[in-house]
């Protein structure tokens, strides 16, 4: 290992194209809270697929070490590029890549200033440790399963149920649908038809995405919390046999004044949004590709009951929509010391960036990289790819997304109940299995149909 003053540079040229070709339209996006037209700007402008390109362009021409940006003096960011350092930098969190880094803390503050990602230890660990416990991330299926999946077959249900012949499905009818499941899986009944509820976080959420540029509301934060509380308790009163929900389960779980439960549950009300656009564009994939549609049906007739617990093929599907469509587009760490890299050193408090589309979406290493193939999360030979390349719906290493098997219980189970009705054409994409597909699908565009 060969050890010089620094990393390579960007020129400063270079470094504005970064901030106007990639980061930027992902700003102008949303990374909190998605703004729909912008989403659809994004969309047919090709936008993410520019961005791809422009991120392979500088890896190509500076090799394989992070790039640093050229920006003020003081101010120290750098793109990390190749397998091997995504694999470090992700594997080597909280110490010396800290999740708590500038900007996401600027942004998460406004609804969750308590919350584990914006966390150091010895709270960090803790509030690690609580969200483990309540969400069952050791488990391929969350203990609450069976009440689980009864929600969504109900919630589903009533949605098919309301959709006339030749009506459409688009995303303000799910949305609906979705977020009642999500507020009856994280409080209970009692939540259902709490709308208010969604619209405080979904507020405060668009305030995260100004971070440093938007001033904190203090009131409105603790109006959610408050209401996030009163569900909390009310579960914890609830006597010997609780309704089935998350929030069950926090009234149980071991807790101390650093805890901050109403800051870790923000957390997830905010992350079953995306969820929920993963969903509808995973079902968009499958309405649109009829060999995977019917390798899906098959699945949904051989299982019925508690074996639809886990269903491997949809949640294939559900991590193809994230690996084609990532909802964590970027993926930030802060290096708390300076670290050694093959050509030089990174300075102490370096922003990292790793662009997730160009990981999912590199067609210079990735055969299927612009087509729909669930088999790479099924497949051995695929699956060691994976592994050895990285592919990031939930991020990895220690700060792996605790939700994980969670997230993909309610998803698949959704999309299982959306597809058994045979019922659904998708009518506003040209998604097709003899296309590239695009670099960027707005969910809120997406139409279906109800066939005769």
């Amino acid at each position: 290992m060969t050890t010089t003053n620094t990393l390579p540079h960007a020129t400063l040229l270079e470094s504005l194209k970064v901030f106007a070709q990639v980061l930027g339209p992902t700003w102008a996006k949303g990374v909190i809270i998605r703004r729909p037209a912008m989403v659809g700007i994004a969309e047919s402008l090709g936008l993410d697929k520019h961005a791809v390109r422009y991120m392979q362009k500088l890896r190509d021409k500076y090799g394989n070490d992070p790039l640093l940006l050229r920006l003020p003096k003081s101010i120290n960011y750098a793109l990390v590029f190749m397998p091997e350092h995504v694999h470090r930098v992700l594997q080597e969190t909280h110490q010396p890549f800290a999740t708590d880094s500038r900007e996401k803390h600027a942004a998460l503050a406004h609804f969750q200033p308590h919350g584990v990602l914006i966390s150091q230890d010895p709270e960090r660990s803790k509030r690690r440790h609580f969200n483990e416990a309540v969400l069952d991330t050791a488990l391929p299926v969350h203990r609450l399963a069976d009440h689980f999946m009864g929600v969504i077959h109900e919630e589903a249900s009533q949605l098919l149920n309301s959709l006339g012949y030749k009506q459409q499905l688009d995303w303000e009818r799910f949305a609906i649908s979705w977020f009642r499941i999500v507020r009856r899986v994280v409080f209970g009944n009692a939540a259902r038809d709490d709308e208010q509820l969604t619209q405080l976080v979904n507020k405060l959420r668009g305030h995260a995405n100004w971070a440093f540029m938007h001033p904190k509301n203090d009131k409105l934060q603790q109006q959610l919390h408050s209401r996030i509380n009163h569900y909390i308790q009310l579960a914890a009163q609830s006597g010997s046999a609780p309704e089935p929900s998350l929030a069950a389960l926090i009234a149980s779980t071991p807790q101390d004044a650093d805890t901050a439960p109403a800051d870790q549950v923000a957390h997830w009300l905010f992350a079953f949004d995306p969820a929920g656009m993963t969903v509808f564009r995973a079902l968009a994939l499958l309405a649109s590709h009829p060999q995977q549609a019917a390798q899906a049906q098959t699945e949904l007739k051989a299982n019925t009951g508690s074996s639809r617990q886990y269903l491997p093929y949809l949640r294939a599907c559900i991590l193809e929509a994230l690996r084609l469509w990532p909802t964590t587009p970027v993926i930030l760490r802060q290096s708390k010391t300076a670290t050694q890299w093959d050509s030089g050193m990174m300075p102490t408090n370096t922003g990292l960036i790793i662009y997730t589309p160009l990981l999912h979406r590199d067609d210079e290493n990735l055969s299927y990289a612009n087509t729909f193939a669930p088999e790479v999360w099924l497949d051995q030979q695929h699956t060691t790819t994976a592994q050895q390349w990285p592919l990031l719906p939930f991020s990895d290493g220690p700060a792996v997304c605790p939700a994980r098997n969670l997230v993909l219980l309610l998803t698949s189970n959704m999309l299982a109940q959306l597809l058994e009705s045979g019922a659904l054409e998708l009518r506003s994409s040209r998604l097709s299995p003899k296309l590239p597909l695009p670099g960027t699908l707005s969910p809120y565009r997406l139409r279906f149909k109800v066939k005769g």
